[in-house]
C-alpha cells in the first residue's frame, strides 16, 4: 500500500504530486486558534517520511515491513497558509542501513522532514526512526 493511500492520510486530505505531500489550509484540519493542527501537520510529516523512506529502496516494497519506531518533532511557527513536506536521509546513515539490512534482514532508519509553508516558512521539523524487517 502507497503512503498515500492509508486511508487516515486521505481523510485529512493530504495530497501528493511528483513524491511532494501538502496540506491545504482548511476547516477540517485546524486547531482552537485557527492554524493547522499539530496532528495534522504530524501525520503530512510522518506520511512524507514514508514515501522518502520508499524511495530511498523501491526494490524492498512488497519484501519488507517498515514500522515507525520513533518520532521527535518541534513546532516552530504557526501554519496560517497551505504547508508541503520536504524529506531527506543522511547518506552515510543509509550505507549503514544498506549494510545492516544486507547481514540481519532488518535494520532501522532516521528520515528528516520540514514542514514548510507556502512562502517557504518552516512551521515545523521532525525526524522519523523507521524499523524496516524482512517479510
Amino acid at each position: 500500500m502507497k503512503a498515500i493511500d492509508i486511508p487516515f492520510v486521505r481523510h485529512i486530505g493530504i495530497e501528493e504530486k511528483s513524491n511532494e505531500l501538502s496540506l491545504d489550509f482548511n476547516e477540517n484540519v485546524l486547531n482552537h486558534i485557527n492554524t493547522i493542527h499539530a496532528s495534522a501537520q504530524f501525520t503530512l510529516a510522518e506520511t512524507q517520511s514514508g514515501i522518502h523512506l520508499q524511495s530511498l529502496f523501491p526494490e524492498l516494497e512488497g519484501k519488507v515491513i517498515p514500522v515507525l519506531r520513533d518520532a521527535q518533532i518541534k513546532y516552530k511557527k504557526p501554519a496560517q497558509e497551505k504547508i508541503i513536506a520536504f524529506a531527506s536521509a543522511d547518506e552515510e546513515a543509509i550505507k549503514k542501513f544498506k549494510g545492516q539490512f544486507d547481514k540481519k534482514g532488518k535494520s532501522s532508519l532516521q528520515i528528516e522532514v520540514k514542514i514548510k509553508d507556502i512562502n517557504d516558512v518552516v512551521t515545523c521539523q521532525a525526524t522519523f526512526t523507521w524499523f524496516i524487517q524482512k517479510i
